[in-house]
């Protein structure tokens, strides 16, 4: 066990590398797995891998047993920073089925596509890792799942939620936390991630109008100061482990 918290990708990256099995599975602390579901993912690999390449997940569900569809997020994308991230219009998008399926991809009954799984369970034998490769340590907290999704999906691999796999997740205990006792900070860390991404991933002139449109949705979201920061520091991630 780590005496310290290395951030999410340093502290997987540690266990990967020590794991033995077959499989090897990102699972966080505040996740409680429902029977069987560890074997139905297992299973449903080893139905589909000789015909494809695949990391699966289970159906993430909040304690009231509700599909967590927004960990089934899309990749980054405008759609995301202008209506999912204000809180304002959220409640009424999501509820709107086009405008929700270009944020994030519903659940479905059978085994479903999607852009990225999330890091709070994901599974996939030792060969998909090797050829993926571990979690790019540059984020410090949050989008590394999604960097290795990208990664993924780049190399051939299909991303598939298995519905009757299923997992009760409270929802981020530590960032819930960091939330409520640095809200700004959680914000400005959460958006410099996805603009990290987007420099690692996208072209250059997608980063500027990230950038431009995350500075504009804070003014819209009343967040003038961290557009000014985010502005002054050119979306930059600081050092942020949470403690």
């Amino acid at each position: 066990m780590n005496k310290k918290n290395l951030g999410f990708a340093k502290g997987n990256n540690i266990g990967i590398k020590q794991a033995r099995g077959k499989y090897i599975m990102l699972l966080n602390s505040d996740t409680i797995v429902k029977e069987g579901a560890i074997e139905k993912l297992i299973e449903y690999i080893e139905s589909v891998e000789n015909e494809v390449e695949i990391a699966v997940s289970p159906l993430l569900l909040l304690p009231n047993d509700k599909s967590q569809t927004e960990y089934y997020m899309r990749f980054p994308n405008l759609w995301q920073v202008f209506l999912y991230h204000n809180p304002v219009l959220r409640s009424v998008v999501m509820k709107i089925p086009f405008l929700s399926s270009l944020i994030a991809q519903n659940s479905g009954f059978s085994p479903f596509d999607v852009d990225q799984l999330p890091g709070a369970a994901l599974m996939a034998n030792r060969e998909i890792w090797k050829k993926v490769g571990l979690l790019d340590e540059k984020y410090h907290f949050l989008f590394e799942d999604v960097d290795w999704c990208w990664r993924a999906r780049k190399a051939g691999i299909k991303l598939k939620v298995v519905p009757d796999a299923k997992i009760t997740h409270f929802g981020g205990a530590s960032w819930r936390n960091k939330l409520k006792d640095d809200k700004l900070g959680f914000y400005y860390q959460f958006f410099s991630a996805m603009l990290l991404f987007v420099r690692k991933n996208y072209n250059g002139f997608s980063v500027e109008i990230f950038k431009w449109a995350i500075i504009i949705n804070f003014f819209l979201t009343l967040k003038p100061l961290l557009a000014w920061k985010f502005f002054r520091s050119n979306g930059q991630q600081r050092s942020y482990l949470l403690q």
